[in-house]
């Protein structure tokens, strides 16, 4: 399941699935909350006087559910194996991505994380009582990306690996984006190379 950043559309990370592995059942989720013509957001983002910006953790929760929901609607009408879902999310759809992935691990195998964070606050309030040793993630992020700091990003594997979460976690020299390395790295990651 494809998982797109703020200000974009189920359209967006779609250029992938026709490289992705043959088996795989690919389906593009739209973000519920609509910004302008064709843009969609998980969650609001909010800007003060100073341009210091706010996450809306309540929309980022409920969107969180919203994508669980989808997947057992997913699982249940589509020839998708429960025990082999992977999320593939970019910026936003990352941190979602995260949040389902260690809120719900019995629905999901692999994350793949690229130019996102971990949102600790967007997690359910009992996550560290589930079992993660199913869970596997791939995370990367540009070394000069100048919308979400590398420094950011960087928390996460720790966290992960306190976790017991398997982590493989990728820098690339590129800014807010998917190098070609990148998307080669995480797609040879999901073939097990």
């Amino acid at each position: 399941m494809l998982l797109h950043g703020y200000g974009s559309n189920e359209e967006d990370l779609f250029s992938f699935a026709s490289e992705l592995p043959d088996h795989y059942y690919v389906i593009s989720a739209r973000a519920p909350y609509s910004l302008q013509y064709g843009s969609y957001a998980w969650y609001s983002i909010n800007f003060d006087a100073d341009e210091n910006k706010f996450s809306d953790n309540d929309e980022a929760r409920t969107s969180r559910d919203v994508i669980s929901r989808f997947i057992d609607e997913v699982v249940a009408n589509y020839p998708v194996d429960p025990n082999n879902v992977t999320l593939i999310g970019f910026s936003q759809g990352t941190i979602l991505s995260y949040a389902v992935a260690l809120s719900y691990p019995e629905k999901v195998q692999r994350v793949v994380a690229m130019s996102g964070y971990l949102n600790l606050d967007l997690l359910t309030d009992d996550y560290l009582k589930n079992n993660f040793s199913n869970l596997k993630i791939f995370a990367s992020h540009g070394t000069v990306d100048q919308v979400i700091p590398v420094s950011w990003a960087r928390k996460a594997k720790p966290i992960l690996d306190t976790l017991g979460i398997a982590t493989t976690y990728k820098e690339y020299p590129i800014g807010h984006g998917v190098s070609p390395q990148n998307f080669y790295d995480f797609k040879n990651w999901l073939e097990g190379k």
